[in-house]
């Protein structure tokens, strides 16, 4: 919403079903459900949406711009068929393996009996991904064969996520990387890089998460690099998508690990990924509503380069605290002003909800992301944590070391 205010003509924005944090910023909230589809094609009708960004990635999976479509609404994302891409990571693997774009080796288990067999003989560590969207949660790196085995019974038999078949994964070591393009059906534009974390506790420890902070930029994948990247991993998956009859306009999301023998992708969204976008967005200068009229027609992104800011950002995610394992409601937050109105700091909204006293509580897992900016990556490393002391809330958790290293780097 806050880089769509920064457009040359700022549009008029509604939000379905948005948070109390973006009605808080003045914007109006729709009583729509994210998951109810026939309930968005209404709004958006009733509303005269001009365009709808469809942020989240159920929708996307379960039709959504196909029905506004259907509807005579405009709308940026991609179709339920492009949106495989994320919906099933089997399909993602079948897509990189017809385009040539690099991936860790694999194969997908169907059934607990065939899956214990296939662990015989792995390779540890490996990695295990649930067929479905899981909210980041779904993917499980097992030491060993017990932990496999587990992590199997939990996917087959407790039937965590429902029911999905699994992909067994080749575990790639090295460093990850957050590559988001914009696409237009026939190109992929890179973004600016961005580096998350995905694991709940410090120095990469616990389990896996939608993501507990990320920084931006990243020094080793400057702008060429990005470019070659895009070129690499991104485009080659457009012209797939538009040779199977699904052109994919939108935002792809590639999640990458640069490993010795080169980059690899691990996984796609279809959307702008989170917490990389709270980091990407704010160094964005280019005219974001205007890349997004551009992303909506086929060909529309021809010739388009976009500008950053030279500035770092760094955004901490502050989760409840039996995240991931659950979430915890109507715990009271305080100090979210006095940690706003510091220099360089947005607090963004995510599973918040309003009280009756006009101030905020928890309503989720993630609760809040806290961004700052700074000149350089330990500035707004500094500024980022700074601001998360001074909010408070019941079995609060934080990262302490986002950027920590990368910011070492850069100063060594």
């Amino acid at each position: 919403m806050r880089a769509l205010g920064r457009a040359e003509r700022p549009p008029e924005v509604v939000c379905a079903p948005g948070n109390a944090g973006i009605a808080a910023d003045g914007v109006r909230c729709l009583d729509v459900g994210v998951d109810d589809v026939e309930g968005l094609v209404v709004a958006a009708r009733e509303e005269a949406c001009d365009l709808v960004v469809v942020g989240p990635e159920a929708p996307l999976v379960g039709g959504l711009v196909d029905q506004l479509a259907d509807g005579g609404v405009r709308a940026l994302g991609p179709t339920a068929a492009a949106a495989r891409i994320e919906g099933s990571k089997a399909y993602a693997k079948e897509v990189m393996e017809a385009a040539g774009v690099p991936t860790a080796g694999h194969v997908v288990l169907r059934d607990l009996d065939t899956a214990l067999v296939e662990l015989v003989d792995a390779t540890y560590p490996l990695v295990l991904k649930a067929d479905v969207l899981a909210a980041g949660k779904g993917v499980v790196v097992c030491e060993d064969e017990a932990e496999a085995r587990a992590a199997l019974e939990e996917f087959f038999l407790e039937r965590r996520f429902g029911e999905t078949v699994v992909v067994l994964e080749q575990f790639l070591a090295g460093e990850e990387l957050s590559l988001l393009a914009l696409c237009d059906g026939e190109r992929a534009v890179a973004m600016a890089p961005a580096r998350d974390f995905k694991r709940i506790g410090d120095g990469d420890r616990g389990p896996n998460t939608g993501g507990m902070g990320s920084y931006s930029p990243v020094a080793e994948v400057d702008a060429e690099r990005a470019r070659e990247l895009v070129d690499l991993i991104h485009q080659p998956v457009v012209e797939e998508l538009r040779r199977r009859g699904t052109p994919y306009h939108g935002v792809l999301y590639a999640g990458l690990m640069l490993t010795d023998a080169g980059p690899s992708t691990l996984e796609f969204n279809a959307r702008f990924g989170d917490p990389e976008t709270q980091c990407v967005l704010p160094r964005l200068r280019s005219d974001l509503l205007d890349l997004l009229e551009r992303a909506v027609r086929p060909g529309g992104l021809e010739g388009v380069e976009l500008e950053w800011a030279p500035e770092s950002a760094v955004t901490l995610v502050l989760a409840s605290g039996d995240y991931p394992a659950s979430s915890s409601l109507g715990d009271r937050i305080s100090g979210l002003e006095e940690a706003a109105s510091q220099p360089g700091v947005e607090v963004l909204h995510a599973g918040t909800a309003a009280d009756e006293r006009g101030g905020f509580v928890t309503a989720g897992g993630r609760v809040l992301n806290v961004t700052a900016s700074g000149a350089t990556l330990a500035e707004a490393r500094e500024r980022a944590y700074a601001a998360a002391e001074l909010i408070d809330f019941d079995g609060c958790q934080l990262r302490r070391d986002i950027a920590a290293e990368a910011a070492e780097r850069v100063e060594a």
